[in-house]
């Protein structure tokens, strides 16, 4: 049977992987991603294919080979659930679906360049394919994200709409569904990347149109009728920043939830994908420990250039300072006479404590306004690095930024305040 034209290599990749909704008390467990990689791996060594497992000779010999730990007879159960594939993708293709399997020439490739042996084996999708291969920005965030964030989100991807950016991320409630319908609404692209549940979805009122017009695609790398779990939630975070060029978190919790666990897991290990984090308007504490993990502030609004030219600017500076070392050795501030006459301090510390370091010296500075240049040049500071730590000052509160022309002042109110604080707890 021709399995509706699926190449046969995802044919096998399906009935390996693929649940087809048997009962899973009497009917043979799917593999998981890591033991299809085990499998795959014993294919690579033995110079075959996962079409080669089709073949009714090798299936038979199968059931005598030992691949790492798994039950060989369970493999050979799996593969010849041919009835139940043939009816679970007429199924899926007559609600509208695809399926493409990894070693499909459909399949993005961004995930496997990113995601090695971590890609998932199947995606199942409907809509435009050929936005997988566009990138673009993920936006992400909390599900219970206040006005504020949605109001942001919704400049966001208003922005990319205009300058023809695409928008990857989840279909959940809160950042996810916003930055998807609201650059759908703004005529905008965008790819979802659900965890369940994709037959549901894919026929909602608020997703067929963009489907329809080839301006949405929807993909779930789990089964297609798959109710809501934890673990797929989780597991699909890393795929929807590994579609896109870019990131942005609009809002985080610190320590827990899908928005938390998946920056924080591409930082460590999806090096190529920059994670951006919005830090204008009211943020949570989740935001600023996402930039002390290696977040990337968002440009402040209003985007007036190509965002994408701003994104690549603010990498662009970031690289530059690490290129420096990350650590500054013997840097050398000239304190001024605001400490009491004329002092040098030098400061020998990781590249993310220096500015805690270094902030007394420059509000010290700023007991009258200053530029950025004029401050740089008096600490003896790239003015790069100056304008960083001003914007990061700024931020937090205890640096005023003033307009016409661009100066800035430290805010005193608020740092007596923390002096207080500090004495009160000393």
């Amino acid at each position: 049977m021709d399995y509706h034209l699926l190449s046969p290599n995802t044919q096998a990749i399906l009935l390996l992987c693929a649940s087809f909704g048997q009962n899973r008390q009497t009917e043979p467990k799917p593999l998981t991603l890591s033991e299809y990689n085990t499998v795959a791996s014993w294919l690579v060594e033995n110079d075959m294919i996962p079409e080669d497992l089709l073949d009714q000779t090798l299936k038979n010999r199968l059931s005598q080979i030992t691949i790492d730990k798994l039950d060989s007879q369970r493999l050979v159960a799996l593969l010849e659930r041919g009835v139940m594939l043939s009816l679970a993708v007429e199924k899926w293709t007559n609600q509208g679906l695809w399926i493409v399997g990894r070693g499909d020439a459909g399949y993005p490739q961004c995930l496997k360049q990113r995601l090695k042996h971590n890609a998932p084996a199947i995606l199942y999708g409907i809509g435009n394919r050929e936005l997988l291969a566009q990138g673009g920005l993920a936006i992400v965030g909390s599900r219970d994200v206040d006005q504020d964030g949605l109001n942001y989100t919704e400049r966001v991807v208003q922005t990319c709409a205009e300058q023809g950016i695409n928008v990857i991320s989840g279909g959940a409630r809160g950042v996810d569904q916003a930055s998807m319908l609201g650059i759908l609404a703004a005529g905008g692209n965008a790819v979802g990347v659900l965890a369940d549940s994709l037959t549901k979805v894919a026929v909602a009122s608020k997703y067929r149109a963009g489907i329809k017009e080839g301006r949405l695609t929807l993909v779930s790398a789990y089964d297609p009728d798959a109710s809501f779990s934890t673990g797929n939630a989780m597991g699909r975070n890393k795929y929807i920043y590994a579609l896109a060029d870019y990131a942005l978190v609009i809002s985080s919790a610190v320590g827990k939830g899908g928005t938390w666990a998946g920056a924080t897991e591409v930082l460590r290990k999806v090096k190529d994908v920059p994670v951006f984090v919005r830090m204008q308007g009211t943020v949570p504490e989740g935001n600023q420990k996402l930039l002390e993990k290696g977040g990337i502030v968002f440009p402040e609004a209003p985007w007036n250039k190509l965002l994408r030219t701003l994104l690549d600017a603010a990498i662009a500076e970031v690289e530059e300072s690490q290129a420096d070392g990350g650590r500054i050795e013997s840097e050398k501030l000239s304190a001024g006479d605001g400490l009491g006459g004329d002092k040098t301090i030098s400061i020998n510390l990781p590249a993310k404590d220096i500015y805690e370091a270094v902030l007394p010296f420059i509000l010290n500075q700023l007991e009258q306004p200053q530029d950025a240049k004029s401050l740089a040049e008096s600490l003896d500071i790239r003015k790069g690095q100056m304008e960083d730590w001003l914007k990061r000052a700024v931020q937090e509160g205890k640096v005023i930024k003033q307009k016409n022309p661009v100066m800035y002042v430290a805010n005193k109110e608020l740092n007596l305040l923390a002096l207080l604080e500090k004495e009160d707890s000393g």
